[in-house]
């Protein structure tokens, strides 16, 4: 049963899009995950590239997950690692980090591919201000049943717990569902939602609007079914009882501590990223992600 369904708003950035679906006025948060981007499926020409330049994160950890392509990833801990198909990427900022996230360069000499998901998970009370940490996950639990397959990215599903840190009790996992497929969804989390990102699907015998992120009645015992094939995200986790703010790339409790962020973005007391320190992104007047009363 589905509760609530949220349109994404898109963004064209010349070549591929992207599709934001959280936070928004219709809701901020699913468990922990307070930001979900989808991006792609696009093939840039030869010459073009992504190139997020250095910027800021405090009181969240970030999630990278791929279907295709490729993106180098440096961070102020001084971390430079290839994020590719099949392996996390979990940045978490705690106290605050800087990282920039670019094509690679043998990416750029054949025109990079781009399809995956950019994701946010708030940290729970207690643990915001934790060291920055940076680590990637690629021993990875795969369940395979019923024409279906589903890779357990973060915490536990079907039974199999993935290895990734969980800061907060999280869910979050790929399906692909081949022709007359078919996967039960675990029910014990909190709040629940599912992304179709490529094909047709249903869940409960509601079809799924692609790019939609359909939330889920807790609980509730579901399956998730197609019949020509379909790829989907499944995410979620524990309800935050304490409303967390966004502003631009900061994420907080506190709205003085979000403040002081901006401050320290601005005076340069954030670090830099070894090896990508020429540029950075600087402070927005009007940032294009913010949190709703």
């Amino acid at each position: 049963m589905i509760v609530q369904s949220i349109t994404p708003v898109t963004h064209d950035l010349g070549g591929f899009k992207v599709r934001r679906v959280l936070p928004g006025k219709a809701r901020t948060m699913v468990g922990p995950f307070i930001f979900v981007d989808e991006f792609g499926p696009a093939k840039l020409e030869i010459g073009q590239a992504m190139d997020v330049r250095p910027h800021p994160h405090i009181n969240l950890a970030t999630v990278t997950w791929l279907f295709e392509g490729a993106i180098d990833h440096r961070d102020s801990l001084g971390t430079y690692a290839t994020i590719r198909p099949g392996q996390v990427n979990l940045m978490t900022a705690g106290r605050g980090i800087v990282h920039s996230e670019r094509s690679p360069q043998a990416e750029r000499a054949i025109g990079p591919t781009m399809y995956g998901m950019q994701t946010w998970l708030a940290l729970p009370d207690g643990r915001e201000e934790i060291d920055p940490a940076f680590e990637a996950q690629t021993d990875l639990p795969l369940i395979e049943a019923g024409g279906a397959s589903a890779r357990v990215i973060m915490g536990e599903l079907w039974g199999q717990r993935a290895p990734t840190t969980c800061h907060a009790e999280t869910i979050y996992a790929e399906i692909v569902l081949g022709p007359s497929g078919s996967i039960p969804i675990d029910a014990e989390a909190d709040e629940r939602a599912v992304m179709l990102v490529g094909g047709e699907a249903s869940i409960g015998g509601t079809d799924l609007v692609l790019y939609e992120l359909a939330v889920l009645a807790p609980g509730a015992a579901l399956t998730l079914a197609s019949a020509t094939g379909a790829r989907l995200m499944l995410l979620g986790g524990e309800a935050f009882t304490t409303p967390r703010h966004v502003w631009w790339n900061f994420v907080s409790s506190s709205r003085e501590r979000i403040n002081q962020a901006k401050d320290d973005w601005r005076e340069g007391r954030l670090g830099v990223v070894p090896g990508d320190s020429e540029e950075f992104i600087p402070l927005p007047q009007v940032p294009s992600t913010v949190s709703y009363p």
